[in-house]
């Protein structure tokens, strides 16, 4: 595959770069006016696949495309097995932490004004995950040291003043990056125990799919307890879990067939696979509606039936015919993922205490979906800017 040195590989970054521009996008159209419905998210009981219900989860399975190349980067470098389980435990920690305190900014906790919420919580995450390898505080350990205690005093300073003002921290639906640590922690533990053997892997994302449909349904009865010790498991449900299993067999397979040099195999197969996705959701929509909100399995269904054939596609454009240059004006939402999400929760506060407000007329119609794709690629230069000082969350 086209890898840069850092061992990136192009497809997986391209396809994750315009699924966090889509994702700045569709966070911004809720407040638009004369819009297509399709566009939004569906309504919790209403049976429709929303544009904005796909992106989700095709973040989540950009997840698990990511999760063999990052382990395996780092077991190459020397890093212990212990050491890489610590890593990924850190990883989904920090997640589910910034998932919670995103949503209670949302809730309202604490009563705490919402700029003054979002500024804070952006900067308690800044001071602890910054990269400060590409700053020039690499090498001021104390300095270092110094800058995350204080950003962990903050949050936890944070936590306990609004527990103090009656109104403390909910989990609720532990929030998007909350979800996406769950996620993340089943799938790469799912990859540490058995990374070697393809056919374990593609076993566990089988595995995640029937424990999403058996969730979904009265296969296993309320009163089993193997619903309780299977099914819940960790928060978020089966549906998140098996489009990130999804993700990290797709990236498996790519990486077998690559390494053969069969191209034409893998495309074909996941359009295959793309296919059986299909007419599995079609399947499916005789028992569920297709529901976001809900997880439904036919949501999962009709969702990969997308991901499959359009990874394939990505696939072919930049990693066999090295067409790279569409993504560059994207290219930060891929390599600073995180800090592209975060930086809305400043400018969306800021926006509304100085009543920085464009004439309606620019929210209504075609005029505000450009202005909300204006908004996601300028949010994506700012994080380019950022990333060359080194100021990114990355963990």
């Amino acid at each position: 595959m086209t890898q840069t040195s850092s061992r990136r590989v192009a497809s997986i970054d391209a396809i994750r770069a315009l699924t966090m521009m889509l994702m700045l996008f569709v966070n911004d159209i809720p407040g638009l006016k004369g819009v297509p419905h399709w566009l939004f998210h569906a309504a919790a009981d209403e049976d429709m696949l929303g544009f904005s219900d796909t992106i989700f989860p095709a973040f989540l399975f950009c997840v698990g495309m990511s999760v063999p190349f990052a382990i395996d980067n780092r077991l190459r470098r020397g890093a212990s097995q212990w050491s890489v389980l610590s890593h990924i435990l850190w990883r989904s920690f920090a997640l589910v932490v910034m998932g919670l305190f995103t949503l209670n900014c949302e809730e309202g906790a604490g009563h705490i004004p919402y700029l003054t919420y979002s500024l804070l919580m952006i900067a308690g995450f800044f001071l602890i995950w910054t990269r400060y390898e590409d700053t020039p505080l690499a090498h001021r350990t104390a300095v270092v040291t110094a800058l995350k205690a204080a950003g962990a005093l903050l949050l936890l300073g944070m936590v306990v003043w609004c527990d103090v003002q009656g109104k403390p921290f909910v989990t609720g639906w532990w929030g998007i990056l909350g979800l996406i640590g769950w996620s993340y922690l089943v799938t790469a533990l799912a990859y540490l125990l058995c990374r070697r053997t393809m056919k374990w892997v593609l076993v566990a994302a089988v595995l995640g799919i029937v424990l999403c449909v058996l969730n979904s349904s009265s296969l296993v009865p309320q009163s089993w307890f193997s619903r309780y010790l299977l099914l819940p498991f960790v928060p978020g449900g089966w549906s998140g879990h098996a489009f990130c299993l999804s993700g990290l067999a797709a990236s498996m397979l790519m990486r077998h067939y690559k390494a053969r040099g069969q191209h034409s195999r893998l495309i074909l197969l996941f359009l295959g696979i793309g296919a059986v996705m299909l007419a599995a959701g079609w399947a499916a929509h005789h028992w569920w509606i297709v529901s976001k909100i809900q997880g439904t399995p036919t949501w999962l269904f009709f969702c990969l039936a997308l991901f499959f054939p359009l990874t394939a596609a990505a696939y072919w454009l930049t990693d066999i015919k090295d067409h790279t240059a569409w993504t560059a004006p994207i290219a930060p939402a891929g390599t600073a993922t995180l800090t592209c999400y975060l930086l809305p929760y400043v400018w969306y506060p800021v926006c509304g205490v100085l009543g920085l407000h464009l004439p309606q007329g620019v929210y209504y119609g075609v005029a505000g979906i450009l202005l909300s794709l204006a908004f996601s690629l300028i949010v994506i230069q700012v994080a380019r800017g950022m990333k060359r000082i080194g100021l990114v969350v990355r963990l």
